[in-house]
């Protein structure tokens, strides 16, 4: 699919822009098996596009939609009570892909932040968070990067640093919430961002509370 030369962002579809997850959810129990398939399917995924593979499963449509499903199916999987993680990757504003074809200089946008509801789940996750240009009127990556962190201080779920990555801890949702607020920020100034989050839920080995 090829778009017309500099074309207006607000009038590009989620499809058109870019816009997908693909994560992996991984369980560490003997029934992880009926514990992904259920999870998979008692999510909504109304709206979306939702492929699952042998090694993940890709979701595209709207940022708020594909949140609230990943949500949901993480949710559902954590209250099996077993141990699990999630690996996931958000994208936006590829310059090129299988669902997107983007021409130069098209305006980048950014969104809303992203609120769901509370889940009860406690989680913890290391997030890190990647421009794949320069934004902020030519500024360094390292800017939104820096701003992103800020934003998950200020609503309370940033943990520490660890190598590589930030520590976020809170409900499911909180974590979610600030993993894609962060990402869609940096998007109102860089066209294709990306996103990486492992959440670990039930963990034997927690920290310390």
């Amino acid at each position: 699919m090829t778009l017309q030369p500099d074309p207006s962002a607000d009038t590009l579809t989620p499809a058109q822009y870019g816009v997908g997850a693909r994560f992996t959810l991984s369980v560490y129990d003997d029934r992880y098996v009926a514990i992904i398939l259920d999870a998979l399917g008692a999510a909504d995924a109304s709206g979306l596009t939702v492929e699952t593979g042998d090694i993940s499963t890709f979701v595209a449509g709207g940022e708020a939609d594909i949140l609230r499903y990943l949500r949901d199916v993480i949710a559902h999987a954590a209250a099996s009570g077993a141990h699990l993680s999630a690996g996931i990757l958000l994208s936006r504003g590829c310059p090129g892909e299988l669902q997107c074809e983007l021409p130069p200089g098209v305006t980048a946008i950014g969104g809303a932040p992203v609120a769901l509801e509370p889940t009860g789940v406690r989680a913890r996750a290391h997030w890190s968070l990647y421009p794949l240009l320069d934004g902020h009127g030519g500024g360094e990556h390292m800017t939104g990067i820096y701003d992103a962190i800020r934003l998950a201080k200020d609503n309370g779920t940033f943990s520490g640093s660890d190598h590589f990555a930030t520590r976020l801890d809170g409900d499911l949702a909180d974590v979610l919430g600030t993993i894609a607020s962060g990402w869609l920020m940096v998007g109102a100034h860089v066209q294709h961002v990306t996103t990486h989050a492992t959440i670990s839920i039930n963990s034997p080995s927690r920290i310390a509370d």
